[in-house]
């Protein structure tokens, strides 16, 4: 299966013709040399109950103890406001996934480390966050977890809810995760605890030249 059309259902076909782009006297890298960092989106994507949030969680806490200016963006607190109207149709999360990867661009345009959390299912919708970005400013981080540990964990009780049917188009289960083809981080969650997770996370931004200003 590949992803849905990428045109937006939201989309103001006209926008462009009267819309005209603002610059600013204050530019990224000036924003980032203040905060002492190199700023960067680590797109943390996975099945529902791999542990995505609760690792980008660890690694944004230990980022912020050495002195570092972070965000971190969750796909359930994103629904909570910003997402609330889209609902979990394919095309719905082919959105969901736009409006973040716009949301995240601004964030490291302030010249942040930005962290997101989302299962984000399919390739060409990370590609194209990816695209919005210039390379270096876009890691994705597999959080590796088999689908029957996930299961197994079913923190929300979804998985449960969607083998009875009561949830359609859940991930997984009637609709497809595309495994990332060449993720920046490659994480084993069964192999390690949380914090082993996030201290390689952290390590492999310091030998990257992430963390280099690191207080």
């Amino acid at each position: 299966m590949t992803s849905p059309e990428q045109t937006s259902p939201y989309q103001n076909k006209n926008a462009d013709h009267y819309v005209v782009w603002h610059n600013t006297s204050v530019n990224q890298q000036e924003r980032a040399q203040l905060k002492n960092q190199q700023p960067v989106v680590l797109w943390f994507t996975g099945l529902s109950g791999s542990g995505k949030s609760t690792i980008a969680n660890a690694v944004e806490r230990k980022l912020w103890q050495s002195g570092h200016h972070t965000y971190l963006l969750d796909g359930d607190n994103v629904r909570h406001g910003l997402n609330k109207d889209l609902g979990f149709s394919d095309d719905a999360r082919v959105e969901n996934i736009r409006r973040i990867g716009e949301l995240a661009k601004l964030f490291v345009d302030a010249g942040n480390i930005v962290l997101t959390a989302f299962i984000s299912p399919f390739q060409s919708d990370r590609d194209q966050v990816r695209a919005l970005l210039p390379q270096e400013q876009f890691l994705e981080v597999f959080i590796d977890t088999p689908l029957e540990v996930c299961e197994s964990r079913d923190p929300k009780g979804l998985y449960k809810k969607a083998r009875a049917g009561e949830i359609k188009h859940f991930t997984g289960i009637d609709s497809e995760y595309q495994v990332p083809a060449s993720a920046e981080l490659h994480i084993h969650t069964e192999e390690q605890t949380v914090e082993q997770c996030a201290d390689e996370i952290v390590r492999t931004l310091i030998q990257l030249g992430y963390l280099a200003g690191n207080k």
